[in-house]
């Protein structure tokens, strides 16, 4: 009885050190169950190992359990942060955030990412996307220049952005019209969101139908990406068609679109001159922002409305009604010599004006060269304006 009652007080202490936890980089768990004759403790691999050591007087079950945290390093999680940031794009705070919700783990949070960035993206869609990029599209038929519009210049850098642009205008180039028209014809979105392409970039691969790329493109942006329309040109039967885009981060996209077609009238003539001298007006049209071919074009009640103003401005000079009709006359040749195409002068050189340009090539092919149609494009808004047919509308920046 004596040699029992002196082991309880080092049995008592014993539990009470096994009881508390022990903090060595690890979490343990300790636990002692009395009238046993086992002893189980686990090895560092986590096998359970038992012992049974016979204890006439009082015997003790101690288990230890090893638990291992799932905290990863600081430098691990910046990692894990980055990697994911490149596989997706996505801003950052989100990248983050699917990953603590995964566990850290990269393909669950990736995953996780996609399907939230859709859900996001839709309710981002109310959202003004008042910036963007032009992208533009060629073949031997025809040009189509396709508007992508976002909420800031930031995404419009973005070369995953300018992707989805470039290959929307490539799809687009293969939408066949009911007609081939050399008039500026609309293409609406709707036309658009349902047509189907095979994307092959690293971040966005598969095929896919436009609009459903988009949103994608939207959920790795964090900002509403939308389609905004664009045009289409036929190239004319004997000439070319001349394209060109200001303000482009690479070829194929930029802020500004310009084209015109030339039109030939003898098919046997190089068209190396021609081409030339188109690349130079499509620049010209951008710069120089015409909204009329020709005087003719020119709408008569907006001929009418600038006559009237002209004429007010000139009467309150107080000069006799000759001469307020000569400086009518001659502000209103200011006026077509600003809005219409072949009276402007030439941006490259601006001692002749396009009339002189175009006869000038006439005589260096030997055939009467004729600008067929032109279009200006720019980024913000599209507005319909008179063609030189009188019955199809151009575009012109708003």
């Amino acid at each position: 009885m004596g040699f029992t009652r002196g082991m309880k007080r080092p049995i008592t202490i014993l539990y009470k050190r096994l009881s508390s936890p022990a903090h060595c980089g690890h979490t343990y768990s300790t636990s002692v169950a009395y009238r046993g004759s086992s002893f189980t403790k686990f090895s560092e691999d986590n096998r359970p190992v038992s012992h049974n050591y016979p204890n006439p007087i009082n015997s003790c079950w101690i288990h230890f359990t090893r638990h291992y945290s799932s905290e990863i390093s600081a430098s691990e999680q910046a990692d894990l942060i980055k990697q994911l940031r490149e596989r997706t794009s996505a801003p950052i705070k989100d990248v983050k955030s699917a990953l603590v919700a995964c566990n850290w783990d990269i393909e669950a949070a990736q995953k996780d990412l996609r399907k939230r960035g859709v859900v996001l993206a839709s309710k981002k869609s109310s959202r003004t996307a008042a910036e963007g990029l032009l992208a533009l599209a060629q073949d031997e038929k025809k040009a189509v220049v396709v508007e992508l519009n976002c909420e800031t210049d930031f995404v419009a850098r973005n070369e995953i952005f300018q992707y989805l642009a470039l290959s929307l205008a490539k799809s687009a180039l293969l939408l066949e019209g009911s007609k081939q028209s050399l008039a500026a014809t609309p293409v609406g979105p709707e036309c658009l969101e349902d047509l189907r392409m095979i994307l092959s970039h690293p971040k966005i691969s598969g095929e896919r139908t436009i609009q459903s790329a988009i949103t994608e493109v939207a959920a790795m942006m964090g900002e509403n990406v939308k389609l905004g329309g664009g045009f289409t040109i036929s190239a004319p039967p004997n000439g070319v068609l001349s394209t060109y885009l200001h303000t482009s981060p690479q070829p194929g996209v930029g802020r500004i679109a310009g084209i015109v077609s030339l039109e030939v009238e003898n098919k046997d003539i190089p068209l190396d001159a021609v081409q030339r001298v188109g690349s130079e007006l499509a620049m010209h049209v951008v710069a120089a922002k015409p909204l009329f071919l020709t005087k003719e074009h020119v709408p008569s009640d907006a001929l009418g409305n600038e006559r009237e103003i002209l004429r007010s401005q000139a009467e309150s000079t107080g000069k006799s009604q000759m001469a307020v009709d000569k400086m009518v006359e001659g502000r209103l040749r200011k006026y077509f010599e600003e809005v219409v195409l072949l009276e402007q002068k030439f941006v490259v050189n601006d001692s002749i004006n396009i009339k002189t340009l175009l006869n000038n090539l006439s005589k260096e092919v030997r055939s009467p060269v004729k600008i067929g149609n032109f279009l200006r494009v720019e980024v913000g808004g599209i507005k319909k304006l008179e063609a030189p047919s009188g019955t199809q509308p151009l575009a012109q920046a708003a």
